[in-house]
């Protein structure tokens, strides 16, 4: 996988993945049917950022946080690729005390008492926090938050999530923690907005977008600020947007920018399509709609629609939407990776 490198962050992938977590019919997490959607990811991807909101972070228990994280750090101990820990809880004491537990799973895990040790061990790069949630949060309350966090000493990646926190980071904010803090190592942006990136470099802090849309012009060969792409849908699209990142890497910006625009209008159409769903979030929901189709092929129609978090499924006559919309830009797969 392509990596892009750095003092502070070393060989990071420019590709990374939230993905989606699937239930079965009664609810449960079907961890098999995820084995096999992370056997489509990762000859493409080289990292995944477990769990994300993409995977129902928010909105899952404690346990099925701790199944989804274990079954992770199984899967790239037996198959590679490397993980962030998503520690994405509403202020610094709840996000440091998950940082803790899930320091002593990786220790005990790894046989390692130290830290950092145990994390590059366990295949992790870094734990993933959002500053703490709240419209009405202060720059220097947000930044005492993310101080106490990033005091642990371990590597963290800064999740700038509005959509969720009702507040941002502002570019003199990250730019002041990443001089104070050589172990913060990455940040995400998926405010769509880009305020931090497009501010300049700060230092050598890797960055990655995970807002949808015009993949190929946010990346720096394609006169972008970003270094790599943390993306709902490398859910669906891990080989495309492992080409786009080639074409550019072999100066092919003609290509890379042809198949980025199809890629962004399939997501713009399908991403609208479920913004009325009254359960799930946009992320989840697009991804998994599209999903359905990667995994089943032809043989979607007669597979159990996707199910959310809440207990609903997506429903048949929008997934009948999405397939046409695939169809229509040349992403349909005859054989889904279910077989």
């Amino acid at each position: 996988m392509p990596k892009d490198s750095g003092p502070r962050s070393g060989a990071l992938p420019r590709l990374w993945c939230p993905p989606l977590t699937h239930y079965d019919v009664a609810g449960a997490i079907d961890h098999a049917r995820m084995e096999a959607h992370w056997g489509f990811m990762r000859r493409f991807i080289g990292g995944f950022l477990v769990p994300g909101s993409t995977g129902d972070a928010w909105e899952m228990t404690p346990s099925e946080l701790d199944a989804v994280i274990t079954a992770a750090l199984d899967r790239v101990a037996t198959g590679g690729g490397e993980l962030l820990l998503g520690a994405l809880h509403p202020d610094a004491p709840a996000t440091l005390a998950a940082i803790s537990s899930l320091l002593e799973i990786l220790k005990r895990r790894t046989g390692r008492a130290d830290p950092r040790e145990a994390m590059a061990a366990a295949g992790v790069r870094a734990f993933t926090v959002c500053p703490p949630a709240g419209e009405d949060r202060t720059r220097e309350g947000i930044e005492a938050g993310l101080a106490a966090i990033l005091d642990l000493g371990v590597p963290v990646a800064l999740y700038q999530l509005p959509q969720v926190t009702r507040n941002e980071m502002s570019p003199g904010l990250v730019a002041g923690l990443a001089a104070q803090y050589p172990n913060l190592i990455l940040l995400k942006d998926s405010s769509g907005d880009d305020r931090v990136a497009r501010s300049g470099p700060v230092g050598d802090l890797f960055m990655v977008r995970g807002a949808e849309g015009d993949y190929a012009g946010w990346l720096a060969e394609g006169g972008g600020p970003y270094h790599g792409l943390l993306l709902s849908t490398a859910n669906c699209f891990p080989g495309q947007l492992q080409a786009v990142i080639g074409h550019l890497e072999q100066g092919r910006i003609a290509e890379a920018r042809e198949l980025s625009d199809r890629l962004s209008q399939v997501v713009a159409q399908v991403f609208d399509l479920v913004a009325d769903l009254p359960e799930g979030n946009a992320f989840a929901n697009a991804n998994k709609a599209m999903d359905h189709f990667m995994a089943w092929g032809l043989k979607a129609s007669r597979a159990p629609a996707p199910r959310l978090h809440a207990g609903s499924e997506i429903p048949r006559k929008l997934l009948a939407r999405v397939a046409i919309i695939l169809a229509d830009a040349g992403f349909f797969p005859d054989q889904g990776y279910l077989g």
